[in-house]
């Protein structure tokens, strides 16, 4: 078994697909943890409307290849229209960070993932949800990255959410 780490966002009826996502999750997982919710600006496009983030773990035997592949057919499930860049409006994006110590190059993806130091949206609920977890790469735990780096023009806004009628508090 290893920890599994994914990063959730929308900016499409964030509450609706969020929760989606998270009902996918613990049908298909045990012990899903999941980080707080966060309102983010979109990185790289003005114009869109902000997201929506968080950060969930479990543990799972799956191989890489096939949560990637699990991610990808959620991403599909709930975007029938594949946005037309990155940045675009979606109603959900999921990205596979880590899998265990997983340090390899897949087709398609790499882990863990090279940007998790990158994006304020993505640094702060893994550090809050796993502080003392270490990036699998540089071995320095998620709370100490966060700490030392500066996402002062990437601000974040906890956002009120509950999933099952149990708020996940800002």
């Amino acid at each position: 078994m290893s920890l599994v780490c994914l990063s959730l966002g929308s900016n499409v009826d964030p509450a609706t697909h969020l929760g989606a996502c998270f009902e996918a999750l613990t049908r298909t997982f045990d012990a899903v943890r999941i980080s707080r919710v966060f309102e983010s600006e979109p990185v790289g496009c003005q114009a869109a409307v902000n997201f929506f983030n968080a950060v969930v773990a479990f543990e799972s035997d799956w191989s890489p290849q096939a949560l990637n592949a699990w991610t990808k057919a959620q991403e599909a499930a709930l975007n029938p229209r594949a946005p037309r860049s990155r940045h675009a409006p979606r109603a959900l994006d999921i990205d596979l960070l880590s899998v265990g110590d997983t340090c390899a190059d897949f087709e398609g993806f790499t882990l863990p993932r090279q940007d998790i130091t990158h994006y304020a949206f993505v640094l702060k609920p893994l550090a809050e949800l796993l502080p003392n977890e270490r990036h699998p790469r540089c071995k320095t735990p998620y709370a100490t990255l966060f700490a030392r780096a500066d996402f002062s023009d990437q601000p974040l806004w906890p956002v009120a959410f509950s999933f099952r009628g149990v708020a996940i508090s800002p």
